[in-house]
């Protein structure tokens, strides 16, 4: 009787490898402890949370959260693209992707800019404070990601990434996801909880 060898590899390299996983980690760790310090503040000052909070805005905030969503969605199709082979739809998706990141930090760009002209700046009060920290932390996370879209786009364009070679670009595709997770976890935090 042949016994079936076990590949433990899988479990070891995960999509994009281990190291992404380990950032991916300790990125929701640190929004986890900002989040839960979020709350903990809200529980002690809960009338001037819930006033300041009246500022945001649900629909903007709603409408980046489907655009972040929908980039996500691209992304993913383009790394199951790039492994069918299909390396020009794969570039498109890509290109998409970019597009829709870029959009969302286009209107978080102009939701900061009415925040700021009305004085609702880093210091105006502790909500806030962690609005500004927590969203212009994602904010970062997100303009790296879309660096890193671009890049991955433009090297499958040129051929670098293909079929037999994707691994980057399932990396890149986990850190994209990991700024989807990280919004889904700020906006009803944010925006929506009362």
């Amino acid at each position: 009787m042949k016994m079936e060898q076990v590949d433990h590899k899988n479990f070891f390299y995960p999509p994009g490898g281990i190291l992404i996983w380990i950032i991916i980690l300790v990125e929701l760790v640190t929004f986890t402890a900002g989040i839960g310090a979020f709350v903990w503040q809200r529980s002690l000052n809960p009338g001037l949370f819930a006033a300041a909070q009246q500022n945001l805005s649900t629909s903007t905030g709603l409408v980046n959260t489907l655009v972040l969503l929908t980039s996500g969605f691209f992304m993913a199709e383009a790394v199951r693209l790039l492994k069918l082979g299909k390396a020009t739809d794969s570039h498109r998706r890509m290109i998409a992707a970019l597009v829709f990141g870029l959009a969302f930090l286009a209107i978080k760009g102009t939701e900061y800019a009415g925040k700021l002209s009305n004085g609702f700046d880093l210091g105006y009060n502790s909500f806030f404070t962690f609005y500004w920290l927590l969203t212009g932390f994602h904010f970062v996370h997100v303009v790296v990601g879309c660096v890193i879209l671009a890049v991955l786009a433009r090297k499958t364009r040129q051929g670098v990434y293909h079929q037999n070679n994707h691994e980057d670009v399932e990396t890149g595709a986990s850190f994209w996801h990991l700024c989807d997770l990280i919004w889904l976890l700020l906006f009803p935090v944010l925006y929506l909880m009362k």
